[in-house]
């Protein structure tokens, strides 16, 4: 049975990333209208491997509330559930429909976990403390944050990056720790990297790390926002930067994932590349 476990995969999910759709003309490498397309076969491809849900993510849109009903339509039509993480260009909105973005996450807040086959999956927003967030107290702390930054010459003090507010932070430690007493292992999911160090980091990368270095049951770390993808180790945690599927005018990027006993087998197609990583 144990090793059968590590030959077949427990279960599996789709992951997209930085659809980015809007009804807007090409700009230098983004091709927004064609994400309609693209996430269509995405879509397509990912059910046929009959995965237990999708992940998407975030920066479903690029602006403009009215953009998402064409690609939540698109996610809603496979019959697989889609859990949402909320990215930078979701909240390009105006400020009245950021709240109506957060719903749809189906949490009050853009952040929220889930339990599947003893694996937890903790859906940070990295948005709630940003230079665009709707909320005055986070984004002031955001403009001080950026400026310490800034002072620090740090790489990821950008306007388009955010940060995980102080109330978060205390949910996601009790997830954790909660994730330990049940002996799951966790998968952390966020539409910025944590790892390695670069200009779309959370604008709180470090404190993270430090929080997560404390568990040695995180598997890895999954993000968008860096449309080039990435890959970093840190404390045995994988750190995957999933490719932007706007990018250029034809080839998408998605992956399936195959939740092993002992590994991850990412499957990517178009841009993005597969990979198994040990856990």
């Amino acid at each position: 049975h144990i090793m059968n476990s590590l030959q077949e995969p427990i279960f599996s999910f789709g992951i997209i990333a930085d659809v980015q759709y809007c009804d807007c003309d090409t700009y230098n490498t983004r091709f927004y209208r064609n994400s309609i397309e693209k996430l269509t076969g995405a879509v397509k491809e990912i059910s046929d491997h009959s995965p237990d849900f999708i992940i998407n993510l975030g920066d479903l849109i690029d602006r403009d509330w009215k953009s998402f009903k064409p690609v939540l339509d698109i996610l809603g039509s496979s019959g697989i559930k889609t859990y949402h993480c909320l990215g930078n260009h979701d909240y390009s909105v105006s400020s009245g429909d950021i709240r109506k973005v957060i719903r749809i996450t189906g949490s009050s807040t853009g952040y929220y976990s889930f339990v599947h086959r003893n694996f937890r999956f903790i859906i940070l927003n990295g948005n709630e403390i940003s230079a665009y967030t709707n909320n005055p107290t986070h984004r002031r702390e955001a403009e001080n944050k950026l400026a310490e930054l800034r002072y620090a010459g740090a790489p990821n003090a950008q306007e388009w990056n955010g940060g995980i507010g102080s109330g978060q932070i205390d949910w996601m430690i009790s997830e954790l720790d909660e994730s330990v007493t049940r002996k799951e292992k966790v998968f952390m999911i966020c539409h910025f990297p944590a790892y390695p160090s670069g200009t779309h980091n959370l604008l709180n990368d470090s404190a993270m790390l430090n929080i997560l270095s404390r568990y040695d049951n995180i598997i890895s770390w999954f993000n968008g926002h860096n449309h080039d993808g990435a890959y970093g180790n840190f404390n045995m945690i994988h750190f995957v930067t999933f490719r932007g599927m706007v990018e250029t005018a034809a080839t998408s990027s998605l992956a399936v994932v195959e939740v092993y006993g002992n590994k991850l087998w990412i499957k990517g197609t178009g841009r993005e590349k597969s990979q198994i990583l040990a856990y």
